[in-house]
């Protein structure tokens, strides 16, 4: 009995390393091996938590759209935290615009635990190219929800403004890109704060390749 106890046990922690490797391949294959030529950050967000992981488009591909999750502002005593994520959907340089979908490779980094994801918005053609954030200032003892909502700039010139909530003010905006377009996020989030003050997203970088 205790034989087959230790050979299952041996099978399981083979498998989860097995598992392990597989991942670690997947994230190595989207995140590692890329080469970004710029990154991309803005002067006016909050800093309430750690930066996350930085995540990469598949090689070849670009950020043509952009999704949000958002907590919707209720008023009263309720805990805001606006914007809890930002979804960015990579599409291939060779793909017309027309036959953007929602299947396209989306890729995040952390994100907050509140809020419903948006529609996407998506670049007419071209790729994304230049962020603003716009982020409620610190509140002291009222509600703080840092970061609110998020824009882009398309390479081609429209401006895709995104579902996100209105605290707060927008701020400068990034430079823009070198390379073709965006390629990468990395987002600052707090996590949850149990009966503290919660404010999930706070600060993005972005980053482009050619």
């Amino acid at each position: 009995m205790h034989h087959f106890i230790s050979i299952m046990l041996s099978l399981l922690a083979f498998i989860g390393l097995h598992v392990s490797v597989q991942s670690a391949g997947r994230r190595s294959e989207r995140s590692i091996e890329r080469h970004f030529v710029s990154l991309l950050t803005v002067p006016n967000g909050m800093s309430f938590g750690s930066w996350a992981d930085r995540e990469l488009c598949p090689s070849q591909t670009y950020a043509a759209g952009f999704s949000l999750k958002v907590e919707k502002l209720s008023f009263g005593f309720w805990d805001n935290t606006a914007l809890n994520g930002i979804r960015l959907h990579c599409v291939s340089l060779f793909k017309d615009s027309n036959l953007y979908d929602e299947e396209g490779s989306a890729i995040h980094s952390a994100i907050g635990s509140w809020g419903e994801w948006t529609e996407t918005k998506w670049c007419p053609s071209g790729f994304l190219t230049a962020f603003q954030l716009r982020v409620e200032s610190y509140q002291g003892f009222e509600d703080d929800t840092a970061a609110n909502n998020i824009r882009f700039n398309c390479s081609e010139g429209t401006l895709l403004l995104g579902d996100g909530t209105d605290r707060g003010e927008w701020g400068d905006w990034s430079p823009l890109c070198k390379g073709r377009g965006m390629c990468g996020i990395r987002t600052l989030i707090e996590e949850s704060q149990g009966i503290g003050d919660d404010t999930a997203l706070n600060d993005a970088r972005m980053f482009c390749c050619d």
